[in-house]
């Protein structure tokens, strides 16, 4: 992409609307000694399954933050549960989370991980015959030596959805040797569409400790992710849930703000749920996720509030992740992760989030230009073609220029 190209991006588009993502004073924000640095009572726990751990409701994700000093913030804030993954930052973020916690008790934080094994199918949710488990444990090596740790406390399979995917064999034989060497403490998956399906495969694998799943206020089939999360939970899994408000803004400019905090309140009534991951990247984020745990009841108003965004007409920024789409268009595109760097763009302004994911859907040449209509009825009422189109054009962005 030419210099020229570059800057019209950055007036006309996504990026132009995500500048201003930090808080001035996050990046300097310095640790202290562990000791809470602000006047709220310590944030609720909850059980984390089986596994031991007594979770804040509300955990970390790393991958809008580049600063150690913010990570050990949070700390000093309460936070103790952690996860990076090996896409966030091409690995660095993941030496940025052993940074800011370095030097402290290793009892007193948890930390997590995920790694995506190559020869991984996202239209089908199935393994390829290119998956190698030799390639996958050199990739959970690295991941777990990035961190500078002895061990990392939970090791997680993400973007499976299926039984198949979940069970998956040879991926197993993996993840099971990581624990018995004593790299990983835990295992589990994390799955963002088709949840109660690949929520119950887990729950039944006798492997994994912990599942990381999409659930919000928005989110479909709640009866039958409900029964899988409650038959994971009473076979002893802890559950963590992410996407829990389903993007911070409803439309592309930004002007109409999701009530975040009734957001989250209405995930934590679930007891089966032990700890919301929010990817956090600047303190006023921080302060505001550590102050709603002090009453986790819903107001009034944030019931209203709720209720009004389930009866907007308008499409929000939240895929289902349904899959419809997929057998409609011509081109076999992975149009719900596609949809997803969509929504981490405009929903979540976490920039880099989105290049990683849209990496992942292979795009390449003149997107949808073969096509004088789109085929594809999008059951959210997305038009489907107009938003391929805008996200594709961070395909040709470099990731060091999303840094500056």
């Amino acid at each position: 992409m030419k210099i020229k190209a570059r800057r019209e991006f950055l007036k006309k588009s996504l990026l132009g609307l995500t500048g201003a993502a930090v808080v001035p004073g996050t990046l300097n924000a310095a640790p202290n000694s562990g000791q809470p640095v602000s006047s709220y009572a310590p944030i609720p726990t909850r059980a984390l399954g089986r596994t031991g751990i007594q979770s804040p409701v509300i955990s970390m994700g790393t991958g809008a933050t580049s600063s150690s000093n913010f990570i050990r913030a949070a700390y000093d804030y309460g936070i103790r549960l952690f996860f990076s993954a090996t896409y966030y930052g091409e690995g660095n973020n993941e030496k940025l989370v052993g940074e800011a916690l370095k030097g402290l008790p290793r009892n007193s934080f948890v930390v997590g991980t995920a790694a995506p094994p190559d020869g991984f199918d996202n239209r089908t949710g199935t393994f390829t015959k290119d998956f190698s488990p030799d390639s996958y444990k050199k990739k959970a090596d690295d991941s777990l030596n990035r961190f500078g740790l002895e061990y990392v406390d939970i090791f997680m399979l993400p973007m499976v959805c299926s039984k198949e995917s979940v069970l998956y064999e040879p991926v197993l034989n993996v993840l099971n040797d990581l624990k018995k060497q004593g790299k990983t403490r835990f295992l589990g998956i994390a799955t963002h569409d088709t949840c109660a399906e690949a929520v119950a495969a887990a729950a039944a694998s006798g492997v994994y400790d912990v599942i990381m799943v999409s659930y919000n206020y928005k989110v479909q089939d709640k009866d039958n992710l409900h029964m899988a999360m409650d038959t994971a939970a009473r076979a002893g899994l802890g559950l963590m849930a992410i996407k829990t408000t389903a993007g911070v803004f409803r439309d592309n400019s930004g002007t109409s703000a999701i009530n975040t905090n009734a957001a989250l309140k209405w995930v934590l009534q679930n007891d089966n749920i032990s700890t919301i991951v929010s990817g956090m990247s600047n303190i006023e984020q921080l302060q505001k996720n550590v102050e709603m745990t002090q009453n986790l009841k819903l107001s009034d108003q944030e019931l209203k509030d709720l209720n009004l965004a389930q009866l907007e007409a308008e499409p929000s920024l939240y895929c289902q992740q349904c899959k419809r789409c997929l057998p409609q268009c011509p081109r076999n595109l992975d149009i719900p992760t596609i949809m997803r760097s969509y929504m981490y763009a405009y929903g979540y302004r976490s920039m880099e989030q989105a290049w990683y994911t849209l990496q992942q859907t292979g795009l390449t040449g003149d997107v949808c230009g073969s096509c004088d209509k789109c085929r594809v009825s999008c059951s959210a009422g997305f038009d489907v073609r107009n938003r391929i189109q805008d996200i594709a054009r961070l395909r040709d962005v470099p990731m060091e220029f999303l840094r500056t």
